[in-house]
């Protein structure tokens, strides 16, 4: 059997008709301001939340340099920014849910998608503490702490657990919420990504890799789908979804999707794309859904050569009546485990707006890239992401 043929009957043997996924709430805390107002206000504003700051000459060898880094906030909470910013998330979330008529079941969830986890923390334990805690102190550091914090907090006792797969990972805590609504595991369920690497450490090393840029302004370095775009700009966020069988409430209902891997380098992408086209092709027959029903795809688009000819090739070659391509990671900056958590939420203004917040094109690119704030056109919205050693995911997103 050939590769096509294979993975034609894969996507034959695929289950359809099971009942979609409904997002109800919503909570941010990105670049832009600590909540989901100012998420949306920055992302309709065109503006990026990628800014300079200066300080940087130890560290990088020149003073200024842009990043999206969460703000600081005055506060009394002796806890990281990354346990804050996860809390105010899911708060966040759980309130907008309840608002918009949402009511928690009897088995309620929580899916964390993590990277790196607890940076500031354990840089702090080993480089200024000398390994030297208190019980509690220690505790924040385990990834199971802050899950238990939370479920505690909010009198959940569905499972919970944290996934991780690089960049993709938003979009693989989706996936694994429907899949515990469609086996019946739990009766809603909170995701959330949280990314607050944003640290001298890490910058300085994706850097030195060659495809994250803090020298130059964010529309000169960033610009997917364009010409001349270098690579990707820095970004922290943590963002909070309610996700639920409810309809009433909800933003937006994730149809299906589906996860697949190259299985071919640690950072580099197959050239022959063909487990990235598997995805797409098993998120559409998950969602029961025919390529010529797809209006956007909502890329992983960090603006690097290979990422972004791969989702301009699946466009090409699959989607030939879709209205456009966009990323906003330009405005947003690349949030890494939570960056298509970020898109998701951004996919959710646009579906309750019925503007997508794409940012402005700057110079010449791919003919169906949507520039500035454009009118949506009803239809489905593909979110696909792209991670670092392989992780290809693709989540099938429609209107309510």
């Amino acid at each position: 059997m050939g590769a096509r043929a294979a993975i034609t009957a894969e996507t034959e043997s695929r289950g359809r008709g099971r009942a979609p996924a409904m997002v109800c709430g919503i909570g941010a805390v990105t670049a832009y301001g600590w909540g989901r107002d100012h998420l949306w206000d920055g992302l309709a504003s065109g503006e990026s939340a990628v800014v300079a700051s200066s300080g940087w000459e130890s560290t990088l060898g020149h003073d200024v340099a842009y990043m999206g880094r969460i703000p600081e906030i005055e506060h009394v909470d002796p806890r990281s920014r990354f346990a804050r910013a996860m809390e105010v998330a899911v708060d966040e979330a759980l309130d907008d849910a309840r608002v918009r008529g949402w009511k928690a079941g009897r088995t309620v969830g929580l899916i964390h998608a993590i990277v790196l986890g607890e940076v500031d923390a354990w840089r702090e334990f080993y480089m200024e503490r000398e390994r030297q805690l208190t019980k509690r102190e220690y505790l924040q550091l385990m990834p199971s702490t802050i899950l238990s914090t939370q479920m505690q907090r909010h009198g959940f006792h569905g499972p919970a657990m944290s996934v991780t797969a690089m960049c993709a990972s938003g979009n693989a805590a989706m996936l694994t919420a429907k899949m515990w609504l469609d086996g019946g595991v739990v009766d809603d369920v909170v995701v959330v990504a949280t990314d607050v690497s944003g640290t001298t450490d890490n910058i300085r090393h994706f850097v030195d890799l060659g495809v994250l840029y803090v020298d130059r302004p964010p529309f000169e370095a960033c610009r997917p789908f364009q010409t001349d775009s270098l690579g990707f700009l820095l970004g922290e966020a943590s963002v909070a979804f309610v996700v639920s069988r409810q309809p009433e409430p909800a933003y937006l209902k994730v149809l299906g999707g589906a996860m697949t891997h190259d299985a071919f380098h640690v950072v580099s992408i197959d050239p022959e794309y063909t487990d990235i086209r598997r995805c797409f092709e098993l998120a559409l027959a998950d969602a029961g859904t025919d390529p010529g029903e797809v209006k956007y795809l909502n890329a992983h688009g960090p603006g690097t050569a290979q990422c972004d000819a791969a989702e301009s090739a699946m466009l090409d070659e699959m989607f030939e009546d879709a209205e456009g391509i966009f990323s906003v990671k330009p405005l947003t900056g690349h949030c890494q485990a939570a960056s298509s958590a970020v898109e998701i939420a951004a996919a959710c203004m646009a579906f309750e707006s019925g503007t997508i917040a794409a940012p402005r094109q700057v110079t010449s690119g791919h003919p169906r890239l949507v520039s500035g704030p454009t009118p949506r056109k009803p239809g489905i919205m593909l979110k696909s992401s792209i991670g670092m050693g392989g992780h290809n995911a693709v989540i099938v997103l429609d209107d309510v």
